[in-house]
């Protein structure tokens, strides 16, 4: 048994683009962008969603979106999403890239908020 969740909502942009993608989507939603000094990569668009992670992330790639799932279980939620028809791309530290039907990119990755949340929140699969 493991639990997993949808932590965060990223707006994949190319390098060259993201801190105007940033300032963009800081306007056009009406919160406050603001860096992630652990991961520079990472704009954070603080409250854009409550209850979970919205940001710019500048990238080597294409433009997309993606949802990043966390996991008490890395192994287990990949296995199960494998199941499901996703197929796994790439792994970057602990973080599971998944390629799911139709094209899009998820990340499966350790718990990241708050432990009470996350327990609050998470579906529990066998």
């Amino acid at each position: 048994m493991h639990r997993s969740r949808v932590y965060a909502v990223l707006i994949d942009t190319p390098e060259a683009d993201a801190a105007r993608a940033a300032d963009f989507w800081s306007a056009a939603l009406g919160v406050v962008a603001r860096p992630f000094p652990p991961a520079p990569e990472f704009t954070t668009l603080h409250e854009a969603l409550p209850g979970l992670i919205m940001a710019v992330q500048a990238v080597d790639d294409a433009p997309r979106i993606h949802l990043d799932i966390e996991t008490d279980d890395i192994e287990g939620e990949t296995t199960r999403l494998i199941a499901l028809g996703a197929e796994q791309v790439s792994q970057w530290q602990e973080c599971r890239v998944l390629r799911v039907p139709g094209g899009h990119l998820m990340c499966v990755l350790p718990v990241e908020s708050d432990p009470e949340a996350f327990r609050a929140q998470a579906n529990v699969w066998p």
